[in-house]
């Protein structure tokens, strides 16, 4: 009988922990949504995707385009050299690197979610963030999308800001990442 008691007791405990787990962590935090269109020639259609707190560390990054993360930001300092240098890049160990980056994606929609974790797997606690996007236009010329947002706050819409940087006109090519949106879903 004590044996009975002892094993419904720990299975009632293991269950209980597995739904605290899964209460504390549900399956998705937030959804970046945007538009990609390749552009045409070289040093271009390199973009990053990652989440900082608020004080604007490193959280953990979504995507980020293969060739930067496989050492091409070492050929080519200026592409996505912002996230290259946030994220630790040139230290990360490569199944690290290959869990985060992908072929650069074919013209159209792409969806990012995360899962609000950080780079380790740990559960970060609900608070302030900012979900990040750096795309290389064309050789120096870039682009930042920042979206803060709250976790934790429940479903919202976030408000994304845009900046160009460069030292040429970059109209034709801001069509490469477009119509942006960042969405809390917990």
């Amino acid at each position: 009988m004590k044996k009975i008691l002892f094993i419904l007791t720990l299975t009632i405990l293991s269950a209980g922990s597995v739904l605290a787990q899964a209460a504390a962590s549900p399956q998705t935090a937030l959804e970046v949504r945007l538009t990609f269109t390749r552009q045409s020639g070289s040093a271009s259609n390199q973009f990053a995707v990652w989440i900082e707190d608020a004080q604007g560390r490193y959280v953990k990054t979504l995507y980020a385009t293969r060739w930067t993360a496989n050492g091409g930001f070492e050929r080519r300092p200026s592409s996505i050299p912002l996230w290259v240098r946030v994220s630790g890049l040139a230290g990360m160990p490569r199944d690290q690197i290959d869990a985060v980056s992908g072929a650069t994606p074919r013209n159209g929609a792409l969806s990012y979610t995360w899962d609000g974790t950080d780079s380790r797997g740990a559960a970060v606690s609900a608070g302030d963030y900012s979900v990040v996007i750096e795309g290389t236009l064309r050789w120096e010329n870039q682009v930042y999308y920042r979206a803060p947002i709250r976790l934790g706050s429940g479903n919202a819409a976030a408000r994304v800001n845009v900046e160009y940087t460069g030292d040429r006109d970059t109209t034709a090519e801001r069509a490469m990442i477009r119509d942006v949106s960042v969405t809390v879903l917990r």
